[in-house]
């Protein structure tokens, strides 16, 4: 069994020992256990996602032992380990976090680099050897560059320059306050301030794509500067891992890699930087949970029947 455990929804995948797709599941969010309401969450996301997955292979979730299980949470498992084994009963247990399953399914479990841009950034590395790297991940005090909470806080900057007669005009300002019905941008500025909302702050982010496909110069500079940003994240990784001459896959993964500029120059500032080769990722992170699962039980086989699409 594979479960990806994150801050949005939780899926989940049962195999035979051969690799076949048996089984699949769904629940809510699963990032937290550090509160009763948020062990209760998580206790309800993966049992209803074992309850589906099961209640479609035709076993019972009650009785069912597996061979292995493979676990990426949001958030890493140091501190969900004792309630995932009262959940799931397992011969052999993995449980990591979201990132190392993310990069299992984008490479298939191959070395290479995965560059996460969804809310707030992140890059993670394994190579040949085993060894594993991070670069980015500090939250949006300190870091989350290039990801889509510092794509919306680059908007309004804009929006406050332009505001106050000191900066570029730009479609952001207009777009901003109407996407909110805010009455101007200082107005928005305090209520981002008063209801710290980062997930709902980031939705924010395709305004940026949408005036930067008008033609709107900031907006065009600022996706510009995330995607050099996010390429050093990878650079950093590869620092870490790899020899300078070794070609290494890069897979990107969130909503920011949707807009095609900041793929396009995430790709060029990547080549221009270190040895690697841009990659659409080969399967969903739940997926690389089930490879890693297989893997765990000594059993190298590929996904068959996977009918979900990569991320």
């Amino acid at each position: 069994m594979g479960v990806d455990g994150g801050q949005s929804s939780t899926t989940a995948l049962i195999a035979n020992d051969v690799g076949c797709i048996v089984g699949r599941g769904r629940g809510g969010p699963c990032n937290h256990v550090t509160t009763a309401e948020g062990r209760a969450r998580f206790l309800s996301a993966i049992g209803d996602c074992l309850n589906q997955a099961c209640r479609e292979a035709g076993i019972d979730a009650a009785t069912v032992r597996f061979a292995a299980v493979c676990l990426g949470l949001s958030g890493g498992g140091e501190d969900k380990e004792a309630y995932t084994r009262e959940l799931i009963r397992s011969e052999l247990y993995k449980i990591t976090h979201d990132a190392e399953i993310a990069l299992t399914g984008a490479t298939a479990g191959e070395a290479g680099i995965i560059m996460i841009a969804g809310t707030g950034s992140m890059a993670f590395g394994r190579n040949a050897q085993g060894k594993k790297a991070r670069a980015g991940g500090w939250g949006y005090i300190f870091g989350d560059e290039g990801g889509a909470f510092d794509l919306t806080r680059q908007a309004l900057r804009a929006a406050l320059r332009s505001e106050e007669g000191w900066g570029e005009q730009s479609a952001l300002h207009r777009l901003l306050l109407d996407a909110t019905r805010a009455a101007s941008a200082n107005e928005l500025l305090h209520r981002f301030y008063g209801r710290l909302d980062r997930a709902h702050i980031a939705t924010l982010a395709n305004l940026v794509t949408q005036a930067a496909n008008d033609g709107d110069s900031v907006a065009i500079t600022i996706l510009r500067d995330a995607a050099a940003k996010l390429a050093f994240y990878v650079t950093g990784v590869y620092r870490q891992l790899f020899s300078k001459a070794e070609t290494v896959p890069v897979a990107p993964i969130g909503g920011v890699f949707q807009g095609e500029l900041v793929r396009r120059e995430f790709s060029r500032c990547v080549s221009e930087s270190v040895a690697c080769r841009v990659i659409q990722p080969r399967f969903s992170p739940v997926a690389g949970a089930l490879l890693e699962a297989l893997r765990l039980d000594g059993n190298p086989s590929s996904l068959s029947g996977l009918a979900e699409v990569p991320q």
